[in-house]
């Protein structure tokens, strides 16, 4: 009600089976923004941190959180996320890893987990700057297509899975600013 926040393209989230929802980071209202418009309970790597705060650690894990260490990779949490997906979950990830980079700093997490855990990669999209009472849309896009990619034996093929996801949320953000 405060963000007046409009959903588009929900018919491309799949109803069943593993997804990972990879979003640009422009606030931390994204992780609610991504999942709240879906019918299926969307999980989230956050960072440690957060889970030693009373109240906000109680919350964010029952919201589907689970902690990760920043910094260097934390093979846990990678697990847990795979684990997840293999169950049929959906993950929130955000391949920039930190709020309003650009995209210019996206990391190979997400590609690395789409690609051990055969989820279906959906690109989004978040665009508006969440004002009281302005209007903020979340955009899912098609499927990212990596077909190309399953075989691939190439030392830089988590390279361009991430290139690949994040340009097809640059395309989204691109379409939704005309």
């Amino acid at each position: 009600m405060l963000f007046r926040l409009k959903a588009e393209g929900l018919q491309h989230v799949p109803a069943d089976g593993p997804v990972i929802l990879c979003s640009n980071h422009i606030s931390n209202f994204d992780p609610p923004t991504v999942g709240i418009k879906l019918d299926r309970k969307v999980h989230y790597m956050a960072k440690a941190e957060l889970f030693e705060v009373p109240v906000l650690g109680k919350l964010i894990h029952g919201l589907g959180a689970f902690p990760v260490k920043r910094g260097g990779v934390s093979k846990e949490s990678i697990r847990t996320a795979i684990t997840l997906l293999k169950e049929g979950g959906v993950m929130g990830i955000f391949p920039e890893g930190t709020r309003n980079s650009g995209g210019d700093a996206a990391k190979k997490g997400a590609a690395m987990i789409a690609m051990r855990s055969g989820a279906t990669v959906i690109p989004v999209a978040i665009v508006g700057s969440y004002r009281l009472f302005g209007k903020t849309r979340v955009i899912y896009g098609p499927p990212v297509d990596l077909t190309e990619f399953i075989h691939s034996s190439s030392g830089d093929t988590l390279e361009q899975v991430t290139a690949k996801i994040m340009s097809d949320i640059a395309k989204l953000r691109e379409r939704a600013l005309f």
